[in-house]
């Protein structure tokens, strides 16, 4: 029997801690949608979630049983880990029964929170996910795809570009069925592509040129400076291009297959739909 002929099991409150960002949305769209009570975790819900004040915390964790946890911008930024390890403590002395992570593929940052969760007595599920395919729709990405030319620090290295929707569909499948409780999805998509590859497929299906520039990690730092970003979410960026895209992640995985007995979402078709909302043109 596959995962999603299970039963659904009895679901208390669940919060969905990053509510409003690229799986966090989906996540709580799809959980509505099963009448499965639900609190976001947000700066701009009530009560609000700020990761980055422990007094809004236990507001949002009172009378909750299960817990998406996403942390924001990413497991490898500065700081995740030990909030994730207090975030978590937390949650067991609140009487969470069960946390759902969203991980990262390769990054030692991402490999000990999942420890801190793990060890943590509490009913557990990872969900390790490689690069979002949204990075190009919904996030900083989508400008230099709107203006034609996406410059990065990415060579021939190729990434198994995992839609969100598909991150959203393993999530709840271990939010309200059982047989998910210490399990670790993989979560990618069918095939791997190299950040050109993947600028070609939104271009054809945008039915416009997009150019793709390669620049050595330290001009692309540079550059990230000069248009005003911070030194923290620099460093950030220049980590992931420069440590984790070395080839590591390139393998595709089974998790989603293993997750929802159904193959990931092909990059093919997420460009595809993506561009016929428009966005990439406007």
């Amino acid at each position: 029997m596959t995962n999603n002929t299970r039963n659904i099991i009895e679901n208390g409150l669940t919060l969905v801690l990053g509510g409003t960002g690229k799986t966090g949305r989906r996540v709580v769209e799809r959980l509505e949608a099963l009448d499965v009570p639900v609190r976001m975790g947000s700066r701009s819900a009530s009560p609000a979630f700020d990761w980055t004040d422990e007094s809004t915390w236990a507001p949002v964790l009172r009378d909750v049983e299960k817990v998406y946890l996403s942390y924001y911008p990413d497991l490898a930024a500065p700081g995740a880990v030990d909030a994730v390890r207090s975030f978590t403590a937390a949650a067991v002395g609140a009487g969470v029964r069960h946390i759902v992570l969203l991980s990262g593929r390769g990054e030692d940052e991402a490999r000990e929170s999942e420890r801190i969760v793990q060890e943590s007595g509490l009913a557990w599920t990872v969900v390790r996910a490689s690069w979002f395919a949204q990075n190009f729709s919904e996030d900083y990405l989508l400008d230099p795809i709107r203006e034609g030319e996406v410059v990065l620090p990415a060579g021939d290295v190729p990434e198994p570009f995992v839609d969100a929707d598909d991150i959203a569909d393993v999530a709840v499948a271990a939010l309200t069925r059982a047989g998910h409780a210490g399990e670790v999805y993989e979560v990618t998509g069918p095939r791997a592509l190299t950040f050109a590859e993947a600028v070609a497929e939104i271009g054809r299906a945008a039915g416009r040129d997009v150019a793709f520039v390669s620049v050595p990690v330290a001009d692309y730092a540079a550059a990230l400076k000069q248009q005003g970003l911070p030194d923290d979410l620099i460093g950030f960026l220049t980590y992931l291009f420069g440590t984790i895209l070395d080839g590591r992640n390139a393998r595709p995985a089974d998790g989603v297959r293993r997750a929802l007995g159904r193959e990931p979402n092909d990059f093919a078709d997420f460009a595809r739909n993506t561009a016929a909302s428009g966005i990439w043109s406007s």
